[in-house]
């Protein structure tokens, strides 16, 4: 279950949180307050429709199986952005392709929350990164619920019209949801002996789920928590001497992306090494294997134990 010191703010700590996430005014672009919620990538979209039910109007800017990093908008969409009466976006250099976007309408008035920034981000785990916040939240179903509660309190202070009671139970009905998800992640993680709990990813992705869980993240075949990087041959090389000194079985690339590098990294280690999909930065569509916040985590979940555990 999502434990008590799980950081869900409340009161004095949630206004202390906002303080540092949020840079608002009382008004937005244009005259008077801006109309529906705009959000920028998928996951956040999906947590936040969660919230805001059909209380109001909720554009998610990011496509399914897109990159956060690196997708774009339209001049449509970045008017949505400018008339909003909230954007509700990641933060901490996550939406590398619309961050100017985002920032440019909050200097002109636009109410926005960085979730990533008001859930007690970690480190990175790379050293590319040292010392910078992770913006991968979302693998740490504790934070997402954190996440929930900052949404739906915005929500209902900035956009005129909602029911409060209504976002208060939608939001607390999630928060159920995600205790349950907790819970059963726990359980089957708890298949995995400590020794096999290594993880090498694509790129650093999953600090959160391994700070939750107690995973050791071995490395990760681009050594940076964005896609945009790109691996040297030294790079490929070292980590496939950690990886064959770990004694690790697999490798988890993102369903989106080739998984290329992955291979050629096991290949460099000399050992069989299996190259399993997660989904681990964006939801899919409908017809895909994550359509929903809740289904990518029980799916990666599932695959997670399934390499790990395999003979």
């Amino acid at each position: 279950m999502i434990s008590p010191d799980t950081p869900r703010p409340r009161t004095a700590a949630l206004a202390l949180a906002l303080a540092a996430a949020l840079g608002l005014t009382s008004c937005s672009t244009g005259d008077g307050p801006g109309e529906g919620i705009v959000v920028t990538t998928n996951i956040l979209g999906d947590l936040t429709r969660a919230v805001v039910g059909d209380q109001a109007e909720v554009t998610v800017l990011m496509r399914p199986d897109a990159d956060p990093h690196s997708f774009g908008i339209s001049a449509q969409e970045a008017a949505l952005i400018e008339g909003a009466a909230l954007v509700v976006h990641n933060g901490l250099g996550l939406e590398e392709g619309v961050a100017r976007n985002v920032a440019a309408a909050e200097e002109a008035g636009v109410p926005a929350l960085a979730v990533g920034e008001a859930v007690d981000p970690l480190p990175y785990t790379s050293d590319e990164n040292e010392g910078e916040p992770d913006p991968h939240f979302w693998t740490d179903p504790g934070r997402v619920a954190t996440a929930v509660d900052l949404i739906a309190d915005q929500v209902i202070e900035r956009v005129d019209g909602v029911d409060a009671a209504a976002v208060r139970a939608n939001a607390e009905a999630y928060g159920g949801e995600l205790d349950e998800l907790d819970g059963w992640m726990t359980d089957e993680f708890a298949a995995i002996p400590d020794e096999e709990r290594k993880l090498v990813t694509n790129h650093h992705v999953f600090g959160y789920l391994a700070d939750r869980y107690d995973f050791e993240v071995i490395g990760a075949v681009i050594p940076s928590g964005t896609t945009l990087a790109s691996p040297s041959a030294s790079d490929l090389r070292s980590l496939a001497e950690a990886v064959e000194a770990a004694g690790v079985r697999a490798v988890f690339a993102d369903s989106s992306q080739p998984d290329r590098l992955a291979t050629v990294m096991a290949e460099q280690a000399g050992v069989e090494i299996d190259v399993i999909p997660l989904y681990s930065e964006s939801l899919t569509g409908e017809d895909g294997g994550a359509p929903t916040y809740l289904d990518m985590m029980r799916s990666n979940t599932t695959a997670i134990v399934e390499g790990l555990t395999a003979p």
